[in-house]
């Protein structure tokens, strides 16, 4: 947050640019200035690059609770929401006919299930534990690249994606696992990993990369807090659309 001084310095600044006539320009430059301060805030590096997709605190099912006596929430299953890349479409999975027109197509590309959402599938008709199992979407694969997201510039071969066995995309019980995030069994708060970005090769033939990077509110650089509002997810993506394996967004 800002300090007093710097508050008091904009306000000095604002009225000296009217006693001046400074007109639009001088309000332009008060406007970077105060851009610049709150960026210069924000420990966090931004993740805006121009090319990717950023979904910032998209909620997930936050009524539901995995306890008894959770304000507003009542203690049952999280109902699974779907994720669509090409309009940044959420498309809720909470009845029989919900599931009978969405999960066997290849209108969806990531599935948050599983307690808090936290467990992410991409679609995939060929793996029996996925929801879109038996479906439309062949050819998919998932691979986990422990590259930073920014590092990521190729795609990785076809052999790489067939012989992949990325499946679920949840909790990392170790340093092997495929999972993005640590779940510590004593605070019950979760952690996302650094360095893990999902290569995907979509039913269509296109590639695309993905860094999921936050389950709670705000995208907070560390959560202490047991009772921080969650699941609101921040993600990127990157799809190439030419269908070529170019995944470089810098």
């Amino acid at each position: 947050m800002k300090t007093r001084q710097i508050i008091l310095q904009e306000l000095n600044l604002l009225i000296w640019l009217r006693r001046n006539n400074c007109g639009i320009l001088g309000v332009i430059i008060l406007f970077s200035m105060l851009s610049c301060s709150k960026n210069s805030d924000d420990p966090r590096p931004s993740l805006e690059d121009g090319q990717s997709t950023v979904i910032y605190d998209l909620p997930g099912d936050i009524e539901a609770s995995m306890g008894e006596g959770v304000d507003g929430k009542n203690k049952r299953d999280f109902y699974t929401f779907l994720y669509r890349f090409k309009d940044k479409r959420q498309i809720w999975i909470k009845t029989k006919a919900d599931s009978l027109q969405w999960l066997k197509s290849k209108d969806w590309d990531l599935a948050f299930t599983g307690p808090y959402n936290s467990e992410v599938y991409v679609n995939n008709a060929s793996d029996r534990f996925n929801p879109g199992y038996d479906g439309a979407a062949t050819n998919v694969a998932v691979v986990l690249l422990k590259q930073s997201y920014e590092r990521i510039n190729i795609a990785p071969s076809d052999t790489d994606f067939d012989n992949s066995e990325v499946s679920k995309i949840g909790w990392a019980s170790s340093e092997n696992s495929n999972g993005w995030f640590r779940y510590s069994l004593n605070t019950h708060i979760m952690q996302a990993l650094p360095d893990r970005t999902y290569a995907i090769r979509l039913p269509d033939g296109k590639y695309a990369k993905l860094q999921l990077i936050n389950a709670y509110k705000g995208n907070p650089p560390a959560v202490t807090n047991l009772n921080w509002p969650a699941p609101y997810y921040t993600f990127r993506y990157f799809v190439q659309q030419d269908g070529g394996k170019n995944l470089s967004t810098q």
